[in-house]
């Protein structure tokens, strides 16, 4: 499978998107819907309604690049927070995979002023 950059910026568009939308409808989307560039150095991630298709919109020097991924049996775990969210590369990779993203928690950040 293919990696993406790890400082590239990743947004997730959580409502389901018409499955017939193509690079035009989907750049449209990010421009007017999301107030967002389509040409900035990003990933726009979407899909449809039985979550069982992703999408991914990327512009790349001189155009656009759309992927689809297809599952044949099973369903993404979408997140269930707001409408537009920022994901790292690394949780795409993982909502690729099958991963719940709201199981994946870190460890609490702790932070301490003295050592004893």
């Amino acid at each position: 499978m293919f990696r993406f950059d790890p400082g590239l910026k990743v947004y997730l568009y959580r409502e389901p998107v018409d499955g017939r939308k193509a690079i035009n409808g989907l750049a449209l989307l990010v421009e007017q819907g999301l107030s967002l560039n389509p040409f900035e150095s990003a990933v726009f991630v979407f899909s449809n309604r039985r979550r069982d298709r992703i999408k991914l919109l990327a512009w790349d020097r001189n155009g656009f690049w759309l992927m689809i991924k297809r599952l044949e049996a099973d369903r993404f775990r979408w997140p269930k927070q707001e409408a537009l969210m920022v994901l790292s590369v690394e949780q795409l990779h993982w909502l690729l995979e099958g991963i719940d993203l709201a199981a994946m928690r870190p460890h609490s950040a702790r932070s301490y002023s003295q050592i004893s």
